[in-house]
């Protein structure tokens, strides 16, 4: 299972609209994260903008690959491109800032440590 961490950046002056979005994430939009792998999935949102995401997935490129098929995660990124600072004028789910990994506590004495890449 691979834990992901992501970085991206929200307009200070659309933090309030984002959160509101986010309150409501259309059913279909969960059913398709949910359907090509992403799980355990949740945004932090700092005052600032930072918005830090984290997912565990079995294959994270597996899993941004499938949800790029699905027509609701092309209308949902076109609806959220107006909240991101992107120097790259990506969609967000393609200017993702992945974080390495450094540290992870099993949750139990013994577990397997995790496999390295």
């Amino acid at each position: 299972m691979e834990r992901v961490c992501f970085l991206l950046h929200v307009r200070p002056e659309r933090l309030e609209e984002y959160k509101e979005r986010h309150r409501a994430v259309w059913p279909e939009m969960q059913q398709a994260l949910r359907e090509t792998g992403w799980s355990n999935y949740s945004l932090f949102l700092r005052p600032d903008g930072l918005l830090v995401g984290y997912l565990e997935t079995e294959n994270f490129e597996r899993a941004k690959a499938e949800m790029a098929k699905r027509e609701v995660n092309e209308r949902w990124q076109r609806e959220m491109v107006p909240f991101f600072i992107q120097p790259s004028g990506n969609l967000p789910d393609r200017a993702l800032l992945c974080l390495e990994e450094v540290f992870h506590l099993e949750s139990e004495p013994g577990s397997p440590s995790r496999e390295e890449p």
